[in-house]
């Protein structure tokens, strides 16, 4: 008996018209890098094992998938790791590559093997797919895209700002109104941990921190208390709970909070400039908000980082996010190379104008019109008018056999196409077309310029 055909959790098949509202996406994502001048590259779907590990934290190492070597992966292998079931020193040794876990640390990679070739300050694109070994979950999967935008080689905040009105640009392209840009700063948050005497448990303190919106402070308290911060330290973070009011007013009251730590000022002045400018120029679409709990657990991150939540109607996780890294290349051997980019996550954002009905009609690759077939001397007459049609760019196509044509008007119908061309011994002797508009029945006879008028 056949195996019934499967595919793994966490993936996709895509149809033609998920397809094509996916494509809609890129799209507008890719004119809008284009348009704030940002160049596309792309990087190998896998990588060498030492080249990610150990870049994205504790959990993040989990979630990388990795590739066995090929051939007799064992026969070189420590036995005494076998015997032990030590899988992390196993690993090492029967797996050299991985699949990529983000786009950011390979275009680190990127950087520092073709630095003699790049003109700096490099604004780089990059459109394509990641792997991660998470628990499936609704917008969580373990294969989707990411589309990330970077500056690499300049410190200046002006870049931040670019980046929030990118995020506002694309959002507004795609008519996404209600998306809150999060924005808050690792200095901020390693100052906190400091004045609080946890920094030495900063990485811990921070991804507890992040899971506020998941777990609630509840459950951020027992994460850091588990992980070894005291109990006074967690008592004096209590505050970040519950920091309200406006981007002003919790700028000022991090300058309270933050007056003994000179990193965590450094923190709120960075970020000050940054809202400072993105308000004084304005935002179409999105709207920016201070997040002292954002941390995003990713040990690179030093300076600002992002996070978009969707607009509050839909139940989804962040649909975007980013951040400043002042020497990410530094771990492959190009030191004091700052940057700073941002992602946009595609699957998210996909789901997200599903479920609000943003997707304009037109966005399916539906052919316009379909071409019956009535034989093979209609068919040649029809197929001299399609090469005519799609010369000037109109999706159409001829119905491959010869079948009924009631069958072939169902199918015309099935896929969603408009019209229906109609081309019979009559219509070759008058060089002519008949139309068929499959919404409201209508017919009519035409020759090819008021054909191709129709259609286009």
């Amino acid at each position: 008996m056949a195996q019934k055909p499967s595919i793994p959790k966490g993936t996709r098949d895509f149809s033609p018209i998920e397809v094509a509202k996916r494509n809609y996406i890129f799209t507008i994502i890719k004119s809008n890098f284009e348009k704030f001048g940002f160049q596309p590259i792309e990087t190998p779907s896998f990588e060498n094992s030492e080249t990610l590990m150990g870049k994205y934290g504790e959990e993040g190492d989990r979630l990388i998938f990795k590739i066995l070597n090929s051939g007799d992966f064992l026969a070189k292998a420590n036995e005494g790791f076998l015997e032990a079931k030590d899988s992390a020193k196993l690993t090492a040794q029967i797996s050299e590559k991985a699949l990529r876990y983000d786009l950011t640390v390979p275009f680190a990679r990127y950087v520092v093997q073709h630095q003699n070739e790049i003109e700096f300050p490099f604004k780089r694109y990059q459109i394509q797919p990641v792997w991660r070994a998470d628990k499936p979950q609704k917008g969580r999967f373990r294969e989707f895209y990411q589309c990330d935008a970077d500056v690499v080689g300049s410190t200046s905040l002006w870049q931040e700002v670019e980046l929030v009105q990118l995020y506002d640009s694309v959002f507004s392209a795609l008519g996404l109104d209600g998306v809150t840009i999060k924005i808050n700063n690792r200095k901020i948050l390693s100052g906190i941990a400091e004045v609080i005497g946890a920094k030495d448990k900063l990485i811990d303190f921070t991804v507890a921190l992040d899971k506020l919106d998941k777990i609630g402070e509840d459950g951020v308290k027992k994460e850091m208390a588990e992980k070894g911060i005291a109990e006074e330290a967690i008592q004096k973070v209590q505050p970040l709970f519950n920091f309200t009011g406006s981007i002003t007013e919790k700028i000022e009251k991090l300058s309270g909070l933050l007056a003994a730590s000179e990193e965590g000022l450094k923190g709120v002045e960075e970020l000050r400039f940054i809202c400072e400018n993105v308000t004084a120029l304005g935002l179409d679409k999105s709207a920016l908000d201070l997040d002292v709990t954002l941390a995003r657990g990713l040990n690179y991150y030093t300076g600002a980082i992002f996070e978009v939540a969707a607009p509050k109607t839909v139940a989804m996780g962040s649909i975007g996010g980013g951040g400043r890294y002042d020497d990410l290349t530094g771990i492959f051997g190009l030191k004091n190379m700052s940057g700073v980019g941002i992602s946009f996550g595609l699957d998210r954002i996909y789901l997200v104008l599903e479920e609000l009905n943003l997707f304009p009609e037109t966005v399916t690759a539906t052919s316009k019109a379909l071409f019956l077939n009535f034989g093979d001397a209609e068919a040649l007459y029809s197929m001299k008018a399609i090469g005519e049609l799609r010369k000037a760019g109109i999706k159409v196509e001829l119905y491959p056999n010869n079948a009924k044509i009631g069958k072939q008007f169902q199918y015309a119908d099935k896929r969603g196409i408009p019209y229906a061309v109609i081309v019979g011994a009559e219509e070759i002797a008058n060089n002519e077309y008949a139309v068929k508009d499959l919404t409201s029945g209508e017919q009519r006879k035409v020759g090819f310029d008021e054909l191709k008028t129709i259609l286009g």
